[in-house]
């Protein structure tokens, strides 16, 4: 076990009370992403039809951000299928990283953005099996990503420390966080701070390899473990994926956001015992990335 233990807040499964608006009681709502920690993991059995969601009380699903409007969106269940709609929301409703223009058709695993908030559509006769798969899905999973969280991160680390020390290979990391992103979020609001996130994990996800762990290490940094690879590897790794990061056209409702990343690379030692020693000196590296005036890639 690592030095790393993180919790991950879910809630116990809501169970439908009796009743209820809807032909169908067993579908529902698992919020999978939120900055609101006592909503996480949360379901919402969809019984009532239509479901409002938005800011004020009056909804069945309240939302806290100045992102979410007082009536935002609604899920309504029509004789085919249920649709979420949006209810001329300020910023827009999303649907699998899409602005929806008025309302779409839900399937089962579509994920609903609302605010800061999602939410993943479950569907179909095997909800409840789905529903725990979900639970367990987020204890590894970042939700606005969709790569791995900081918890698997460390677990992965720690086996390949192991898996090095073992077979005396090299073993390096990435560590990289995005420049200026609070700016980011000051001038373009915190849903193009979320879209950039999820853009810049698309883009080094393209050039993961297969035996490669890339994870959300928190906030606006990610982290890349790299097994059987040398120092001058990765810092190569982390020079190209700087380059596809600043070169990239980052568009967000008509916004134009220049992103560039900085970039920290440390190789295992023989004096590092667990994965905070390979990651301290990763982070230290990047410390002098951003001191030496971003954009650039320290080994």
């Amino acid at each position: 076990m690592s030095d790393f233990d993180e919790k991950t807040r879910v809630t116990q499964v809501v169970q439908p009370p009796p009743g209820g608006g809807s032909k169908n009681t067993t579908d529902c709502l698992v919020v999978i992403y939120t900055k609101e920690p006592t909503l996480l993991g949360k379901r919402f059995v969809l019984e009532n039809n239509p479901t409002r969601v938005g800011r004020g009380a009056d909804n069945h699903i309240v939302l806290d951000g100045d992102s979410v409007s007082r009536r935002h969106a609604h899920f309504e269940q029509r004789p085919s299928a249920w649709m979420v709609v949006d209810d001329g929301s300020t910023n827009g409703t999303y649907c699998n990283d899409e602005q929806i223009s008025r309302e779409v058709v839900l399937k089962n695993g579509d994920r609903v953005k609302i605010g800061p908030t999602i939410f993943k559509f479950l569907s179909g006769a095997d909800v409840e099996a789905q529903y725990h798969e979900e639970i367990y899905r987020m204890t590894i999973i970042d939700g606005l990503t969709q790569i791995h969280n900081k918890r698997y991160l460390y677990e992965a680390l720690e086996r390949e420390i192991i898996r090095g020390r073992r077979h005396e290979r090299d073993l390096a990391i990435l560590l990289f966080d995005i420049d200026h992103f609070k700016r980011i979020n000051d001038v373009h609001g915190h849903l193009a701070g979320d879209f950039v996130l999820k853009e810049v994990a698309r883009i080094v996800q393209s050039r993961i390899r297969r035996d490669e762990v890339f994870a959300r290490y928190g906030g606006e940094e990610f982290a890349i473990i790299l097994p059987e690879t040398s120092i001058e590897g990765a810092a190569a790794l982390g020079e190209t994926l700087r380059q596809k990061v600043a070169e990239h056209l980052f568009v967000f409702q008509a916004d134009s956001i220049r992103v560039t990343i900085s970039v920290g690379v440390a190789l295992l030692q023989e004096g590092d015992r667990t994965a905070n020693d390979l990651i301290k000196r990763a982070d230290e590296r990047l410390y002098h990335a951003k001191n030496s005036g971003r954009n650039r890639v320290c080994a």
